[in-house]
């Protein structure tokens, strides 16, 4: 796999050295166990895969060697490039500035830029209708795309299910910016919708079977189909692709259930001329992170600690794994800990912050499950380790630790 150019200061010599070992130990990614960091009172128990992916790493390399290579010039984003604070902070430090937020809003005008600006496209890729505003006004924007590869692979793979006849069914979150790129892109071949959930899906395999009315349809997907969608029409040939970060079980069943609709429809002999196979769309990071984190509760402990960037969709699907066995923090810094009784954690759903008492147990020994999201630096992970370990007091026991991780 290609290696990427990524500022030390994402990096933790700690977490480097599992990882390398892991993946030493565990070639074919077969084991989803956790890695075990014993400190005496104080165990953390931390999930096989999980922080920086693949496409963070290619967007964060593509981006600062932009920076690097165009000093003295104005230098956008069309909007977070990905969802961490950390990086985005640092972005903007080093004279990065936004044109959209990351529900699209305009932050700086379009009209104030011109052709010798140097305009990125951030990981989660943008639409067609955006990039060729920019590019008309003279601007490479292609030569700074940090796009994702994987999202860029659920395009192509919507691209060619589009010219077999298929219209393209995409499970994500209506406003988030792969969604909107991975909409626009879909859209320009096919007819093109979009459901959020399964009762968003339910809701479509009712119309298909001819349950609902179309007007009930369309109330409920108002502003979700692509211009001129027809449901009476366009929903006879279907595929379904995801944004990248969903829960992989959730796009799974959904896929499923819009599998046994047609089925029920059409039979089973003609499946094939009316529901296209898109499981290949599934991101290996999300994949495995998700995997990582079930192998991860199936060791008992007292709470669980997830960080990542509160806007990250990925990040949240771990807080709502873990959630379902166990209370769980989602924090996106180390200072988040404010002290071993009080904790400010984030709401997955509301994205609202919660102050928490006594989230620490009073216990001989306290286990402490953690994993991060896919934009989340590795040195953040170890930040909030080193505080947790401070509060118990068990500094000298920590760097040993970690002194004895780096030699092997």
């Amino acid at each position: 796999m290609k290696h990427f150019e990524v500022p030390t200061g994402y990096r933790s010599s700690l977490i480097t050295a599992i990882k390398q070992k892991r993946k030493a130990d565990d070639k074919l990614k077969k084991d989803f166990s956790p890695t075990l960091l014993d400190l005496g009172n104080v165990q953390f128990y931390l999930a096989r895969h999980f922080g920086f992916c693949y496409g963070v790493e290619n967007a964060i390399d593509i981006a600062y060697k932009t920076i690097q290579e165009n000093k003295g010039k104005n230098i956008f984003l069309l909007s977070e490039m990905i969802h961490n604070p950390q990086v985005n902070a640092d972005l903007i430090q080093k004279g990065v500035r936004f044109l959209h937020d990351t529900n699209g809003n305009a932050i700086i005008p379009l009209e104030e830029l011109n052709a010798n600006d140097i305009v990125m496209i951030p990981a989660f890729g943008t639409t067609l209708e955006l990039e060729a505003i920019i590019t008309a006004k003279g601007i490479q924007i292609q030569k700074y795309n940090t796009t994702c590869p994987f999202v860029e692979k659920v395009w192509n793979r919507s691209e060619q299910i589009a010219k077999k006849g298929y219209s393209i069914i995409i499970h994500g979150k209506p406003k988030h910016e792969e969604t909107r790129a991975t909409f626009s892109h879909a859209a320009a071949n096919t007819p093109t919708l979009i459901v959020n959930d399964m009762e968003d899906t339910k809701m479509l395999g009712a119309f298909i079977l001819g349950e609902i009315s179309i007007d009930t349809f369309n109330k409920h997907f108002t502003n979700r189909c692509s211009k001129g969608f027809n449901p009476t029409q366009d929903l006879d040939k279907i595929g379904v692709v995801n944004q990248t970060t969903q829960l992989a079980t959730d796009t799974q069943a959904i896929s499923d259930y819009l599998k046994e609709v047609m089925l029920k429809k059409y039979g089973a002999e003609n499946i094939s001329d009316h529901f296209a196979d898109t499981r290949d769309t599934l991101c290996y990071a999300t994949n495995d992170n998700q995997s990582a984190v079930i192998g991860l509760l199936a060791t008992e402990a007292d709470f669980a600690i997830v960080m990542g960037g509160k806007n990250s969709s990925n990040s949240s699907h771990l807080v709502e794994l873990c959630e379902q066995k166990l209370p769980t923090y989602f924090i996106d810094d180390a200072i988040k800990l404010i002290s071993a009784h009080q904790i400010i954690k984030t709401d997955w759903k509301s994205k609202e912050s919660i102050n928490v008492e006594n989230y620490i147990p009073k216990k001989e020994v306290v286990k402490i499950l953690m994993t991060s999201g896919a934009s989340c630096p590795d040195s953040v992970v170890e930040s909030v380790i080193r505080k947790i370990a401070f509060f118990f007091d068990k500094e000298a026991a920590l760097e040993s630790l970690i002194a004895k991780w780096e030699a092997s």
